[in-house]
């Protein structure tokens, strides 16, 4: 896989653990290019029993090095012989399931972790056409799709590009033992003030992720009090100058790449999750593991971990004003109640988004691969 940042690299490293803890024999063929601590998840996973072979795919089409990547992925399946060739993101799904049709090696499984082609926001008409082009030409061949989320599943579906009866539902999970009890950062020596609400946006700087609608918010009557914390590695200038445009500045603060969001999510009131696009976001899990209440717009996968009123608050729509009302719900209702929903969100979380449950579910799709695909 190629696109190893974020809930993606989370999802990975949580899956293939669990998956060895299972008995499986689990190879990897991963890119460190976009996050050079993956580096240090790899040797985690090759100290519990993984193969990984590092090849350095990029995100962007680039034609010659793709064609020699995947000249390279060819050479690792027919070396390894996997009976499944499980490829996730856009990149990774493209070279890895065309390197399995070329060579005829293993029943093929992918996980987008949402589909370019409905970036809208960030790619243009000509180039998501290219993207859905793409993916078309593959779903047919591709044993079994996995949505991790029910909402992205049915966003899939609707999509038209696979047939629904491809598609298998698999959420995502964590092990709440990795965020429970951690010790909180000091807002303090970030440039926050303790006594007033801190929400924490976590995620990479970029328009999927929406953190300029939670800027659009902040200035709305009743978030006065309100302080931003966001945390996640990209451009921050452009958010820096947007802050400072809508008078908001003084109330929020820019930590970059962290590898300590459980003492984040320890010190702040709640998460906020503006995000446009979403497959089944890892933070908010997070979250809940941690006893925070979210708030969130209504994206993929959010809007089913989060109930409104219930274990956090759920915006009407994708957009700064309806943040901004389910931000001030959240601000008006005090720690008390904010308290009370995060608790609700962590007896939920032990209920339904285990990681041992999320590659138990896995492993049944992998078998409904191999007998598609005749290999069993």
């Amino acid at each position: 896989m190629e696109a190893t940042i974020g809930g993606t690299r989370r999802h990975l490293v949580d899956v293939a653990l669990a998956q060895l803890r299972r008995g499986d024999q689990v190879s990897l063929l991963v890119s460190t290019l976009r996050d050079p601590g993956f580096e240090g998840d790899l040797r985690l996973l090759e100290a519990a029993g993984a193969q990984v072979r590092r090849i350095p795919m990029v995100r962007s089409i680039r034609p010659a090095k793709d064609l020699r990547h995947l000249r390279q992925v060819k050479a690792a399946l027919r070396e390894l012989r996997p009976d499944i060739v499980h490829t996730h993101s856009s990149k990774g799904g493209v070279l890895g399931r065309r390197a399995s049709l070329s060579t005829g090696v293993g029943a093929r499984v992918h996980t987008p972790h949402t589909f370019a082609f409905l970036f809208g926001a960030l790619f243009g008409r000509a180039k998501r056409a290219v993207f859905r082009s793409i993916e078309r030409s593959l779903a047919s061949s591709t044993h079994r799709l996995i949505a991790v989320s029910t909402s992205e599943a049915q966003t899939i579906e609707a999509s038209g590009i696979v047939d629904a009866a491809r598609v298998r539902t698999v959420p995502n999970g964590i092990d709440p033992a990795r965020v429970e009890g951690a010790a909180p950062v000091d807002l303090a020596a970030l440039g926050l003030d303790p006594e007033r609400p801190v929400a924490a946006v976590v995620g990479l700087l970029y328009s999927a992720k929406g953190q300029d609608l939670a800027l659009e918010a902040l200035p709305t009557e009743g978030l006065e009090g309100l302080q931003l914390l966001f945390v996640g590695p990209g451009d921050q200038g452009p958010l820096t100058e947007l802050a400072t445009r809508l008078g908001v500045d003084r109330r929020v603060a820019f930590a970059g790449a962290r590898d300590d969001v459980p003492s984040i999510l320890a010190a702040v009131d709640f998460l906020l999750l503006p995000s446009r696009w979403e497959g089944m976001p890892y933070v908010v899990l997070e979250a809940m593991a941690a006893s925070r209440p979210v708030v969130a717009t209504p994206v993929d996968g959010a809007r089913d971990l989060v109930e409104d009123g219930v274990n956090g608050y759920l915006a009407a729509s994708i957009s700064a004003t309806a943040l901004a009302d389910a931000m001030r719900r959240a601000v008006l209702d005090g720690r008390g109640r904010r308290a009370s929903l995060g608790q609700a969100g962590r007896a939920q979380l032990e209920h339904s988004h285990s990681v041992a449950a999320m590659a138990e579910q896995l492993d049944a799709v992998y078998l409904e691969a191999l007998e598609a695909s005749g290999k069993r």
